[in-house]
């Protein structure tokens, strides 16, 4: 039963995330409606806070790994994750007004320095605490299951209901804070929440199973860099072709690029020297790593495509009509389409991507190409997902202009909010496709030492997209300015043209998918060609040395010795 209560104490931090998520996916509208930003500061500071969330990750699973392990790093996260939604509600006016001496209503004059100073440390506690429970939550999970199953203690059916009361609950609160009117209670809500999911998670303190630290192979791959430097002016102590013919015995395929690498292998007989010591499959995964670094580069733009969801689209949601008949709806209706199509992708995608068991060269052939495919299907989503975005912004400023609504940019307009849904379907398309076709890509082609670091690496490119979208907007504005002596951007949508801003993003995604196809067609894939066993053909090719020969001789030859 202990076990049981392990569950649902770590399930409840998921609980939090999404009570998190729904508050402050309008938090553009509470920086330009209360601190009247113009709305592209105010992007840029979402999708600054956006790109930390999504960068973080890569370092706290390295201290996952090497200090602090899943439970350390879920404390931290916890703790951060609560104060700093807490310090967001505290940022509101009417709660510090007396301390701080300023008036209670949401409006710009009653925004001291005290409430900006609380909301930015608070956005960067967030992204802290979301980036760990990004990391460890659902690993956590997987370490106390199967401990529970170990004692036979592993109540499905109860842990079913409570998963589902959970989510039930988090969904139901969820979309009722958006009716509520003061952005205290708002974003208090979240806050009270997650603190208690702080608490409720910390009093399994003694009861959780806590494994052994095995150690990061980010280390390995910094040896592998460090070694190579080193024995850069040493020569290499075998012929090449007995080079070779040991490399055939390992359970892995050489490469001859980054030749400068192989050096790393060069094994010195100096003892201080003996902590870098590598193995050639140590430096054949740190190639591999090497090698995927022009993919993932390309991955830029579709994060500062991914960056307009939360920021212009909802900026363009916020005075469009969002009644269906007399039922109002919020914004956050327009979030549930875009997770409804993040869901249905993923299950189109696993359904043609998931690995199979087959020994047929023609099927492994198809599913080698898979994923990059899926990767040129959501930079496809991410093109037209820009002009669907341009065509309805075309639309909306057409229906201000012929209303003579420039000069009033809180009336809502004639337009339904629902002219915004395809583009949010096609950008939880760009999101899930690139999501599952990397990950697929990364079970094929990566070193399973590194699979769950190569998928967060691919989260902090698409951080640094998200960082990259506020250098853009202030290229484009200036650009703009320069040759039509008026810029795109001005202080509110309504008199700007962000559908110009979408079109040259939909350019911009157009030439990315011509990088990554040139990529693409030149990255040497894998030969994922098996014989019976499982094992690479040239294992099998020598069927008298047995797994343990096998495994001996890689001990022997693992370096290259002087």
């Amino acid at each position: 039963m202990e076990k049981t209560h392990s569950f649902v104490r770590i399930h409840a931090l998921l609980w939090a995330d999404i009570f998190v998520e729904l508050a402050l996916f309008v938090l553009q509208d509470y920086l330009t409606n209360v601190w009247d930003l113009s709305f592209t500061y105010a992007a840029a500071i979402i999708n600054f806070w956006g790109g930390i969330s999504r960068v973080l990750p890569v370092f706290f699973l390295f201290f996952v790994d090497i200090v602090l392990g899943n439970f350390g790093v879920l404390v931290i996260s916890s703790i951060a994750y609560s104060t700093g939604i807490g310090f967001v509600a505290l940022s509101t006016p009417p709660i510090l007004a007396r301390v701080t001496n300023t008036c209670r209503s949401f409006k710009p004059e009653c925004i001291g320095h005290v409430q900006k100073g609380l909301l930015y440390s608070g956005l960067v506690l967030v992204a802290i605490g979301k980036a760990g429970n990004d990391v460890a939550v659902k690993p956590y999970l997987k370490e106390q299951e199967a401990k529970g199953r170990e004692g036979n203690n592993s109540p499905m059916p109860l842990k079913a209901c409570c998963f589902l009361l959970v989510t039930i609950v988090a969904l139901a609160g969820g979309f009722g804070i958006p009716y509520i009117k003061p952005w205290s209670i708002r974003f208090g809500i979240p806050a009270i929440v997650t603190l208690s999911a702080t608490i409720l998670f910390l009093t399994g303190w003694c009861t959780y199973y806590k494994p052994s630290l095995n150690g990061s192979p980010i280390t390995s791959v910094i040896k592998v860099f460090i070694a190579a430097a080193c024995n850069a002016r040493r020569s290499f102590p075998i012929p090449r072709e007995e080079e070779d013919e040991r490399v055939r015995y390992g359970a892995f395929q050489s490469t001859r690029c980054l030749s400068c690498l192989h050096k790393a292998a060069i094994k010195r007989e100096d003892e201080k020297w003996g902590w870098m010591q590598c193995t050639i499959e140590e430096v054949e995964e740190a190639k591999i790593a090497v090698r995927m670094i022009p993919m993932w580069l390309t991955f830029i733009v579709c994060g500062i495509v991914s960056s307009t969801g939360n920021t212009y689209f909802v900026e363009q949601s916020k005075t469009m009509d969002p009644r269906i008949g007399k039922l109002k709806l919020p914004q956050q209706v327009l979030l549930l389409i875009l997770l409804s199509a993040k869901g249905v992708c993923k299950w189109i995608i696993q359904k043609y991507l998931a690995p199979e068991s087959t020994n047929q060269a023609r099927e492994q052939s198809k599913r080698k190409y898979a994923p990059s495919f899926g990767i040129s299907f959501a930079m496809i989503s991410s093109i037209v997902c820009c002009i669907a975005a341009a065509l309805v912004e075309t639309r909306r400023l057409n229906v201000i202009r012929s209303h003579h609504l420039s000069d009033k940019p809180k009336t809502i307009i004639p337009m339904s909010i629902f002219w915004l849904t395809f583009q949010f379907i096609l950008l939880g398309g760009l999101d899930s496709f690139l999501e599952e076709s990397v990950a697929a890509f990364y079970r094929d082609e990566g070193p399973k030492s590194m699979t769950k670091y190569l998928e967060f690496f691919t989260k902090f490119v698409y951080g640094l997209g998200f960082m990259s979208s506020v250098l853009a907007v202030y290229v484009v504005d200036e650009v703009s300015r320069k040759l039509g002596k008026r810029s795109w951007f001005q202080h509110t949508l309504h008199k700007s043209h962000l559908d110009r801003y979408f079109w040259v993003l939909a350019a911009l995604s157009f030439v990315n998918l011509i990088v990554f196809t040139m990529v693409a067609l030149c990255y040497k894939y894998r030969n994922r060609t098996t014989q019976g066993n499982g094992e690479p053909p040239e294992l099998a090719e020598r069927p008298h040395i047995t797994n343990d020969e096998i495994n001996n001789r890689n001990d022997e030859t693992g370096c290259l010795c002087c």
